[in-house]
């Protein structure tokens, strides 16, 4: 992954940009967050302009000249983009052509036709996990509603019994494993290993989707036993789609990417020989450019030629991707001026600083500040940028596992407690029809389930590991 240090930085002329003291510094960075939160909140104005005036009012803050400030800005979001931008198109593209062709709807069915009564639960959480890895909460949400609703219905199942296990799987899937552009900026932030962090992601994602899927669901469907809402299921998105993808080149496609970076992370932990022939080969197909690249290729065939897809379709299906991630890159870029910004006016140090006096571990910090911006921003996204900015001097001196445990540490921390600050929360209740009451008991605590568990386990790792 790319990105700019503040050495790098400060050889380019962008080094620390002011000398104010740690109060002033303290209180710049409050200041500077409080803006954000209150112009996101308050004003509902797009998280893009928010960040970009929230950095700008934090070098005011801090001190430091203006001119400076926006260098420090616009450099950060030079770098961002530049690490993760492409990342998360291929992975948009991968994940339209995913729903367009019928492929996710053939594992969805494949899936459900082979599981009855109480193994329903367990089969959700699978597919919305399998179908989650490539694709955006968001868009995951709408591709499997309609089967969850129509699930619960025919099956005569609560909704929250089916719903939550496949809300789990999506959440866990968006703070935890990339290519999601949470984790992404998290690895690119902290200079993290992808392969590693992905690795350590799974075995941490696993158990926390079973506790706050279908084990959690038990509880939620006592405390909200509402029916699936007739009017809301709507019409699958491959419904015109003559020839569906077959199964295993569907579940190939999308766990390719996964699997070669998986390899890679493995390969350099056994071989540890950058000369070694197998591991140079492992680098290059395991990089998350490749990887994501060769999934997207692939994916033309086994999943668009499957489908019927002529050249045009393919070509149109591409375009129609790319549109609805302008916002997502605009907010990543943002954020990642905004975390550069925090690095040069000498925030990132003196965290530092102050932390060798503090009893509170490093992981158990960075979930806090992730916390703490997540409860106020409503955005896992933005509480996951701010987060790794700030805590990035933090991981100069971790090892490779540290480094990646810590990026996971601030994505759990980045899913506490979904509030009505976050459009998330509102698209559940309106999916759902629920009551902001019922979406608060359901949705809301399954969020923090899943935060707080995928803490636990974070934790847990960093004393085996």
């Amino acid at each position: 992954m790319t990105g700019l240090s503040v050495e790098t930085l400060a050889a380019a002329g962008t080094g620390p940009i002011t000398s104010a003291g740690s109060t002033q510094l303290g209180i710049a960075v409050l200041a500077g967050i409080a803006v954000i939160v209150l112009l996101i909140t308050r004003l509902k104005l797009h998280a893009f302009l928010a960040l970009t005036v929230g950095s700008l009012a934090l070098g005011v803050f801090a001190g430091a000249p203006m001119a400076k400030t926006i260098t420090s800005f616009t450099a950060g979001l030079g770098a961002t983009v530049a690490g993760v931008g492409v990342l998360i198109a291929l992975g948009a593209i991968l994940g339209k052509l995913l729903a367009d062709s019928g492929g996710a709807d053939e594992i969805v069915d494949t899936i459900l036709a082979r599981a009855k009564g109480r193994a329903m639960p367990w089969a959700m959480v699978l597919i919305a996990s399998v179908i989650g890895l490539p694709l955006f909460f968001e868009v995951g949400i709408v591709l499997l509603i309609p089967v969850v609703l129509l699930v619960a219905k025919r099956g005569n199942y609560s909704l929250m019994r089916i719903g939550i296990p496949a809300l789990a799987g999506l959440s866990v899937m968006h703070g935890l494993i990339p290519p999601h552009p949470g984790p992404l900026v998290a690895i690119d932030a902290l200079h993290a290993n992808l392969g590693v962090t992905l690795a350590l992601g799974v075995l941490v994602a696993i158990p926390t989707v079973i506790i706050s899927g279908p084990l959690f669901a038990r509880y939620a469907a006592r405390w909200v036993d509402i029916p699936a809402p007739e009017h809301m299921i709507p019409q699958r998105p491959s419904a015109d789609v003559e020839h569906r993808p077959r199964f295993g080149a569907t579940v190939f496609t999308v766990l390719l990417p996964v699997a070669l970076m998986l390899i890679k992370a493995l390969v350099d932990i056994v071989v540890n020989d950058p000369a070694n022939p197998v591991q140079r080969v492992t680098d290059v197909a395991g990089s998350p450019l490749i990887a994501l690249l060769a999934a997207v290729l692939v994916g033309m065939f086994t999943l668009g030629r499957a489908a019927g897809f002529t050249k045009a379709r393919l070509s149109t299906t591409v375009e129609k991707s790319l549109a609805p991630i302008a916002g997502i890159l605009l907010i990543v870029g943002a954020g990642g001026g905004f975390k550069q910004t925090l690095i040069d006016v000498g925030v990132g140090q003196m965290i530092l600083d102050l932390s060798e006096n503090w009893a509170i571990p490093t992981l158990l910090l960075a979930w806090l500040i992730a916390v703490a911006i997540r409860l106020a921003t409503g955005s896992a996204t933005v509480a996951t940028i701010s987060a790794a900015g700030l805590v990035a001097p933090l991981a100069a001196g971790m090892s490779t596992t540290g480094t990646a445990l810590l990026v996971l540490a601030i994505g759990a921390g980045s899913l506490f407690f979904s509030h009505v600050n976050d459009a998330g929360f509102w698209l559940v209740k309106e999916y759902f029809g629920m009551t902001v009451g019922q979406t608060l008991k359901t949705w809301s605590v399954m969020e923090t389930v899943i935060s707080v568990v995928g803490l636990g386990f974070v934790l847990l790792l960093s004393l085996v590991l």
